[in-house]
């Protein structure tokens, strides 16, 4: 198995606080060790560099001394540590040695030295079983000169620098691993509680946990990590505004549904033992088991369609409003034959144009005439007919609106017109699920339209589709 295949798993099994601890870790000793090893090598460079113009100056120091002494030595005391550097001349000819041996070594380069053909050089030799390092420079007249100075107290310094340095990045390294730990520890703490708060969410189900956020600072200022914990935060909020809704909806839905169910059952006993009953019996119970047929089966469909949040995208199309207008007010009228309809507005062949789905703006704006029809009074007239004005606004945009002139919406209900399943005193004994108004306003919504409703002047209710401008 390949070293990359290896790493990967061995990523894969590391927690990722470890494996981030490790990167911190092993970045700092990385930049720790190449600091110590950089010091070491300036510090080893800065005192050979001291030791090598020692031995420049005892070198021009011999020769100012001695201009023309002959090959041998001109001084031996370097054995000692604090003594002064020894010297010898060496020619370039070998036949000119003296008899007596030289205290330095003398190879070939010093012979190319002292014949100029060889530019002057440093030596690591020793010298009196001590190290020392040695200068060998032009002398002039065939000669060169070799000047030496005992090394150990440099190499000394070398071994006690590389020794501090040593310890330096050790403990460089145990501070790299304790802040690798500390920032792995600290920059996952609010991933740590992201991951705790999922996995208490999984556990209980319960989406109503938060993760725990520090102070608020200057906007725009939050770290990376702080940013996906607040979104994550608003992500739950959302995931428990659905759950409550569902639950409501199921809930509220279950509470409908029993009634005309019950219902149901009671008269579908009843027809099944006709034989006891007499035939104005039977066709009553007949007609209540139709009616109550036809109000669940609405209640059903009614709920099919909350269910949906959204309008399919391939759909939406540019609808002319003004013709839908019309034939959703031609539809109500046949089904309010004892309600007066009125439209004012743009006429079929103006271009007031809206992008929507025109199947789902129908049944919006159906279900906006059957409650005002449902809350007319009947008759013919300014005071009983539905009133429907399309209206175009100054800034592109376009307003429905859809008055009636009944009962009107208290204070204490109209914040509530909207709700699944909500109904008010006065409609209680009208027909209907009490969901219409909250599929309408979900159906605005997905078309990126406003429904509101308010008190009219003079009394009844006021219903305001406000459709925004168009882009650009």
């Amino acid at each position: 198995m390949s070293g990359r295949r290896l790493g990967a798993r061995w990523r894969r099994r590391r927690p990722l606080r470890t494996r981030l601890a490790l990167a911190v870790t092993a970045a700092v000793a990385l930049v720790a060790l190449g600091v110590c090893a950089a010091a070491f090598l300036v510090v080893r460079g800065a005192l050979y560099r001291q030791l090598d113009l020692s031995l420049t100056q005892s070198a021009r120091l011999a020769a100012q001394r001695n201009p023309d002494s002959g090959p041998g030595t001109l001084s031996g005391e370097c054995r000692f540590r604090a003594a002064p550097a020894c010297a010898e001349v060496v020619p370039a000819d070998p036949g000119r040695d003296p008899k007596a041996p030289y205290l330095l070594p003398v190879d070939p380069a010093a012979r190319e030295v002292a014949a100029g053909t060889r530019a002057p050089y440093y030596t690591a030799i020793e010298h009196a079983g001590h190290p020392a390092r040695m200068l060998t420079t032009d002398y002039g007249k065939g000669r060169a000169l070799q000047v030496a100075l005992r090394a150990d107290t440099v190499q000394d310094g070398i071994a006690q620098a590389a020794w501090w340095l040593a310890l330096t990045a050790a403990v460089g390294v145990v501070t790299a691993a304790l802040l690798g730990h500390w920032v792995a520890r600290t920059g996952l703490a609010p991933v740590t509680r992201l991951t705790a708060t999922a996995e208490r969410i999984a556990a209980t189900r319960d989406p109503r946990h938060r993760i725990e956020l520090p102070a608020p600072g200057p906007r725009g200022r939050e770290d990376e990590i702080t940013r996906l914990a607040g979104s994550f935060n608003t992500m739950l909020g959302e995931l428990e505004q659905s759950v409550t809704a569902q639950r409501r909806l199921v809930a509220d839905a279950s509470h409908e549904l029993r009634t005309p169910l019950t219902a149901l059952r009671t008269n579908a006993e009843l027809l099944a033992r006709g034989d006891r009953l007499t035939v104005q019996q039977r066709e009553r119970a007949s007609l209540a088991l139709g009616r109550q047929l036809r109000e669940v089966t609405g209640l059903v469909n009614d709920l099919i369609e909350l269910a949906r949040d959204e309008e399919p995208q391939l759909l939406v199309e540019q609808v002319r409003l003004a013709p839908l207008v019309e034939y959703c007010v031609g539809a109500a009228r046949a089904h309010w034959p004892g309600v007066a309809f009125r439209v004012r507005g743009p006429s079929s062949e103006e271009a007031v144009v809206v992008a929507g789905v025109p199947a789902r703006l129908s049944r919006l704006l159906g279900n906006l005439l059957d409650n005002a029809a449902k809350f007319s009074p009947a008759g013919v007239g300014a005071g009983a007919e539905v009133e429907v004005a399309v209206v175009v606004r100054g800034d592109g945009g376009v307003d429905v609106t859809v008055r009636d002139h009944g009962p009107g919406i208290s204070e204490e209900d109209l914040p509530y017109v909207f709700d699944r399943f909500y109904r008010a005193g006065a409609a209680r004994a009208l027909p209907g699920s009490g969901l219409g108004l909250a599929m309408a306003r979900q159906i605005a919504r997905a078309h990126e339209a406003e429904l509101t409703a308010e008190a009219a002047p003079g009394g009844g209710a006021l219903f305001r589709l406000a459709f925004a401008a168009p882009a650009g």
